[in-house]
């Protein structure tokens, strides 16, 4: 008889917070994360590392893995605070939830934006190489990660809830999270290089959007298998589903879409007035509505909106100067370093769990540079630019984290190997920009990169010559 009170009771106490009450925690959360977001962010540019990369590590920091273990106090009152009369353990997965969500819109705005950089015009002339590189993309990791399964099972604990680790689950699973490219690490990486409009770029972005779409299907698909409910008819759906929407997109609403923005912008000369920008923020959430209830998670709607309107160069620069700065200053650090937050690295202990997590991240690096730079090879791309590629594709970052954690709630991923794949996900994203800057002289995207400013003061003019001899060798 006590638990149904007891559920009333709780019930009770979150209708009674105060909204102020809720509100206060989530903003000093927000200030702490921001600054830190920030501040990371700018010193890993200083290193020669995208903001991104800072973003992540300012999590761990702030996280139980440093801030956590060494403080367990401040780390409490920080991101673990009372609610009132809210029960702790109900107050402590309420806030995260909010945050998540806050996450998530980052995540959706910043894929729109990331695909309206796209180059259709590139794509056209590359499409087949950029199917083949993404298909080697998943194909190699994946039989890596499923080998390595087989060495990795016997040393894992029992996951803390389901119990023995299912080894058909794991080698799923680690296949999974070795062959996913991170479009957000990736597309934020390729913003700040000014990258994105490049033939290398755009072939690139485009392998890694189908990469990653075969590989949110596949963890739909293993996800059903793990939970025993295995239904190929289900993926087929999700399939058809997928390449209908995309149809419609295309055919139907980019069509409408460009007629009133034309309007839009010639009446407002060139920017995007308040109904405008309505329009579009409802256009951007109805595509992530329409993805979502897909299955194949709603970023990919925002993603393909922005891919089909990227053709409409007054359209992508009044987007940029109304969503570009919010986007990357608040929405993305959230995402980001709140995401690191929830990681505990301290979990990962002892010399074979080391060895392990060597391993993976070797094989990970491999599966993608080798995979992916082959595949590219064979489609006419030089050495350098293949190598180019195949580091592109190597960013992992939090998408790989997002089907960590699924691997993790479905108990076939143990706290021992999650940390590894953490480990794993930041060490490649850490290894694109040094890779990237390391190859690009010779290649097309070396006069963007010196002019994005990414390099310092000094490197930010490209004399004519050097632009001319680069455009020669790329044409």
């Amino acid at each position: 008889m006590s638990t149904p009170f007891a559920t009333i009771e709780t019930v009770e106490s979150l209708i009674k917070l105060d909204v102020e009450q809720l509100l206060l925690p989530v903003l000093i959360q927000l200030v702490v994360i921001i600054a830190a977001a920030r501040t990371f962010g700018a010193l890993a540019r200083r290193v020669g590392q995208p903001s991104v990369v800072g973003e992540i590590v300012a999590g761990l920091l702030l996280g139980p893995s440093l801030l956590g273990w060494l403080y367990p106090e401040i780390f409490a009152s920080l991101f673990r605070p009372t609610l009132g009369e809210v029960p702790q353990p109900l107050a402590d997965a309420v806030l995260p939830k909010i945050f998540t969500v806050i996450a998530q819109f980052g995540l959706i705005f910043l894929l729109f934006l990331v695909g309206l950089e796209f180059e259709f015009e590139h794509v056209r002339s590359h499409g087949r190489a950029a199917v083949l590189i993404s298909i080697a993309g998943i194909a190699v990791p994946f039989a890596l990660g499923a080998g390595l399964a087989q060495l990795v099972h016997p040393h894992l604990e029992p996951h803390p809830k389901a119990g023995p680790v299912s080894l058909l689950g794991l080698t799923l699973f680690l296949g999974i999270a070795l062959s996913i490219t991170a479009i957000p690490v990736l597309g934020r990486i390729m913003m700040e290089l000014h990258i994105t409009r490049t033939r290398l770029g755009a072939i690139t972005i485009t392998a890694a959007a189908v990469d990653d779409a075969i590989g949110w299907i596949l963890l739909a698909s293993v996800a059903a298998v793990v939970k025993t409910n295995f239904d190929p008819l289900e993926t087929l759906r999700m399939a058809g589903l997928t390449v209908g929407f995309a149809l419609i997109m295309w055919f139907v609403v980019r069509p409408v879409l460009v007629r009133y923005f034309a309007f839009s912008l010639r009446e407002n000369r060139g920017r995007l007035s308040a109904t405008g920008l309505a329009v579009l923020l409802v256009c951007v959430l109805l595509a992530s509505v329409a993805t979502n209830l897909i299955g194949i998670f709603a970023v990919f709607g925002a993603f393909l909106l922005g891919a089909v309107l990227s053709d409409q160069a007054e359209l992508r620069h009044a987007a940029h100067a109304k969503l570009l700065d919010i986007v990357t200053s608040f929405f993305v650090p959230v995402f980001f370093t709140y995401t690191g937050l929830r990681t505990d690295v301290t979990a990962l202990h002892g010399t074979a769990m080391w060895i392990i997590c060597g391993a993976v991240t070797i094989a990970a690096m491999a599966g993608k540079l080798a995979g992916c730079g082959l595949a590219a090879r064979l489609s006419g791309f030089s050495w350098k630019e293949s190598g180019i590629i195949g580091a592109m594709m190597n960013a992992r970052g939090l998408m790989a984290l997002i089907a960590i954690n699924l691997g993790y709630e479905l108990g076939v991923v143990p706290r021992s190997l999650f940390c590894v794949l953490v480990i794993m996900a930041l060490v490649t994203t850490i290894l694109t920009t040094p890779l990237l800057l390391w190859l690009r002289k010779g290649t097309e995207i070396e006069e963007p990169i010196a002019r994005s400013g990414f390099l310092g003061a000094n490197f930010t003019a490209v004399t004519t010559e050097d632009a001319e001899k680069t455009q020669s060798a790329v044409g």
